[in-house]
């Protein structure tokens, strides 16, 4: 509101936000795909609201909320809502000895480490941590953020009345992980997943515990 030059309660904002469980590598990644007003409504004459809109917000304000959440994290592990274990965070189940416990955290973990949970290969990779992420060293970009272990990408904004624009973010934000184009079963019946991108060490597409390495053609 003070962004907007309004008092509390002068004005009404609106979000959708959309729950996004895997990464493009089927990786345990959960995340959020947040479309925002960057203003707020307020009512005029006759009833009809009019936009306010309001600034962007600094790196410096990106920064503080993810430590807010750093912050919440941490008391929750202190009111044991959160459990860490093996260096990874668990949301605590109602009695840590349940079976219930006892049947997620197994999962939890293998879905996290890129392990394959149950059956006869139980504990065998899926995705090697080594390639799970590859990337270069990138300069730091505008309205983003990077604060132990939490992201804020808050550098796309479509201009008001864009509406091909507006449809082309709403279908990026609801897109599902992996598309159908990327999934396939191979030669030796295995569900196969080709990658979005060729990683540095040539990795093309990922099946149970191997990888394809190939060069890739343009």
């Amino acid at each position: 509101m003070d962004r907007a030059g309004l008092a509390a309660g002068e004005g009404r904002g609106g979000a959708v936000t959309l729950i996004q469980r895997f990464g493009s590598t089927a990786n345990l990644n959960i995340h959020l795909h947040c479309l925002v007003l960057d203003g707020v409504y307020r009512g005029g004459a006759a009833g009809v609201p009019g936009f306010i809109e309001a600034g962007a917000p600094s790196d410096d304000e990106l920064h503080a909320l993810l430590q807010i959440i750093a912050r919440l994290r941490k008391m929750l592990m202190r009111r044991g809502v959160l459990v860490e274990d093996m260096e990874q965070t668990y949301l605590a189940e109602p009695s840590n000895n349940g079976d219930e416990a006892h049947t997620l955290r197994p999962l939890q973990a293998a879905a996290i480490t890129y392990r394959i949970a149950l059956a006869p290969r139980a504990g065998q990779e899926v995705l090697t941590p080594r390639g799970a992420m590859p990337h270069e060293t990138e300069a730091r970009q505008p309205l983003c953020a990077d604060i132990d272990g939490f992201s804020l990408h808050a550098a796309v904004r479509v201009e008001a009345h864009d509406r091909e624009r507006l449809e082309q973010l709403c279908r990026c934000i609801t897109r599902p992980a992996l598309s159908d184009e990327r999934v396939q079963i191979n030669a030796a019946g295995q569900v196969e997943l080709k990658l979005k991108t060729t990683w540095r060490d040539g990795t093309t597409h990922r099946t149970a515990g191997t990888a394809a390495t190939g060069r890739v053609v343009s």
